[in-house]
């Protein structure tokens, strides 16, 4: 075989690697999901939530009422392969007290994997940061925040509609503030009131447009798709002008003899 002939044969094999290697890896997820927050522990607190994903970065928008006004709810997005992916129900609260504590929930909605805190870290490590969580002036909360970083797995599973979002904090004896003798199960210095859920909702898969009640909107959709597109019918140009090349050669070489 001849130069030319070799360079004809390898032409396409090098053009499909380039492809590869231009269309690169895919992002982790995309999409967008929507949460109904319904009432937990005879709490009145309702709302929604709207998550967008793009790789692995999160865009969250949330809108609750009900809540006991100017007092800090922490708010969370929950999740574990192992878990139900749904809000907890009456057969959850394992202690018999009548109500559903944090860790009493957790085989419903799984772990904590973002705590939607106004500023700073997002992590499970600020679950109870206290002072970077909403306080719900006029027991209302509207929270919007960006550029949330999370590991392929949580990404995957806000996309899939398999995440749970729980606002916390209930005032159970209606008296303005959190308090009691019962001690939470995260924290036994603050009162079961202050880390107990109020409200919980299952981001489930929603069409990007779509508007929530409440007034969330859906926010930006992204480009990598179209990016991708691009990158393949470059490669696929590469690709068929090899094919050709290898075609042309093969006919002259079977001509000259």
């Amino acid at each position: 075989m001849n130069r030319l002939q070799k360079a004809a044969v390898t032409a396409p094999a090098l053009s499909l690697v380039a492809l590869m290697a231009l269309a690169g890896p895919a992002n982790a997820a995309d999409g967008s999901t929507q949460a109904q927050l319904k009432p937990l522990n005879g709490s009145n607190s309702t709302g929604t939530a709207m998550v967008t994903v793009s790789g692995n970065t999160l865009t969250v928008k949330l809108a609750a009422q009900g809540l006991l006004p100017n007092q800090p709810h922490a708010a969370h997005i929950h999740f574990a392969a192992e878990a139900r992916h749904e809000c907890p129900t009456a057969s959850d609260d394992k202690n018999g007290d009548g109500n559903i504590n944090t860790t009493e929930g957790a085989p419903a909605y799984g772990d904590v994997v973002v705590s939607l805190t106004k500023t700073g870290d997002t992590s499970p490590d600020s679950v109870l940061a206290v002072n970077r969580f909403d306080t719900a002036p006029g027991g209302k909360i509207s929270y919007e925040r960006g550029s949330i970083q999370v590991n392929d797995e949580v990404a995957q599973a806000v996309a899939d509609g398999e995440a749970v979002v729980v606002v916390h904090g209930v005032d159970y004896n209606d008296d303005g503030k959190y308090d009691g003798k019962t001690k939470s199960d995260l924290d036994p210095k603050l009162p079961t009131e202050a880390t107990d859920p109020a409200s919980c909702g299952v981001l489930a898969v929603s069409q990007m447009g779509s508007t929530p009640t409440g007034g969330i909107e859906t926010g930006s959709g992204s480009t990598t798709g179209t990016e991708n597109e691009g990158l393949i019918a470059l490669g696929g140009v590469a690709l068929l002008g090899g094919l050709m090349l290898a075609t042309r050669r093969r006919f002259a070489s079977t001509s000259n003899n």
